[in-house]
């Protein structure tokens, strides 16, 4: 399916989602982005078709779904933007939010007719699944992305691409993460010590995940989860290599304590270990997506986010995959 299509991107005014969305229009497909707000900053995100909504709260039965040949969904709700306040306990927000919300979203988009859909979902399936029974937020993508799939049909294709983390940036839009990360390899984060976390992860460009979302779209399986991915590194190499593009070297000591960027949490995610892995090579030739492109990448975004890196000093925690 290689045709111009008419495709709505969900999440697409946020850091991936907005890149993918990009990257669509780019290669000439007729996109529109969906969200609770409107863009912010100066990127090229202000350009495109934009529609409101809430995938949680929102019934979706005004038509706003209707008249697309694809969707993209590129949005979830994380720990981030769990309330906090005891009004809820995370397993009742994630399940709310994601276990249950996404898959009823998908099931609107199937009843409007479009007929080509990818998940952006997340790698701790594959990766970490012991965490999945131990950890909320975990399960809640591991369900979601399950039941997604699940609505497969000869009239309705999807399939689900597990993403590690992402590294990159869109010119005009701010992504808080990266910025704390320049600043912190620029020594501009005050009072902070310089140190890795133990553990490690996989890592990816936003153009690579951008690439394999069309391709998922165009030929993906229905009813498949793919795991896609770059690079492996530990997060002492991860750090080392923005510290040598802020041109401060340093070998940093691994500590157990709580780090300024990535706390323990988030950590747990992946049972505190170093995720390594291989993306079949079948699967990364179907889906079309470059890899090795990632350290490139890290100076890219460094030279970006260094110019202007006045992030808050708190760890942004709508970055976790």
């Amino acid at each position: 399916m290689g045709s111009i299509m008419k495709t709505l991107i969900v999440g697409g005014t946020g850091f991936v989602g907005g890149y993918t969305a990009l990257y669509f229009q780019g290669r000439g497909h007729d996109v529109t982005i969906m969200s609770r707000s409107k863009p912010k900053g100066t990127s090229r995100l202000n350009d495109l078709r934009f529609v409101p909504g809430n995938y949680v709260e929102d019934d979706f039965d005004d038509g706003r779904l209707e008249g697309f040949d694809s969707l993209v969904f590129c949005a979830g709700t994380d720990i981030g933007v769990f309330p906090g306040d005891g009004s809820m306990t995370q397993e009742e927000f994630f399940e709310k939010c994601n276990t249950i919300g996404i898959p009823k979203f998908f099931e609107r988009a199937k009843r409007a007719g479009i007929s080509r859909t990818v998940y952006m979902g997340s790698f701790y399936s594959f990766v970490a699944p012991a965490s999945i029974e131990r950890i909320p937020y975990v399960r809640s993508r591991h369900l979601a992305d399950e039941r997604v799939r699940a609505l497969s049909s000869p009239s309705f294709n999807v399939c689900s691409c597990a993403l590690p983390w992402i590294v990159g940036y869109i010119p005009g839009f701010r992504v808080d993460h990266w910025a704390a990360f320049a600043r912190y390899a620029k020594g501009e984060m005050t009072g902070a010590p310089e140190f890795s976390p133990p553990g490690g992860a996989n890592f990816m460009t936003c153009q690579s995940v951008a690439e394999a979302m069309l391709g998922g779209l165009q030929r993906g399986e229905s009813g498949k989860a793919y795991l896609i991915g770059d690079i492996n590194l530990s997060w002492k190499e991860f750090f080392e290599l923005w510290f040598k593009a802020a041109g401060r070297p340093r070998k940093l000591e691994v500590r157990e304590d709580d780090h300024p960027i990535i706390p323990r949490e988030v950590i747990r995610y992946l049972g505190g270990g170093t995720t390594s892995y291989e993306p079949p090579g079948e699967e990364t030739a179907l889906l079309g997506y470059q890899r090795g492109v990632l350290l490139p990448m890290i100076e890219e975004s460094y030279r970006h986010y260094g110019v202007d890196s006045s992030a808050d000093d708190t760890y942004p925690r709508s970055a976790v995959m």
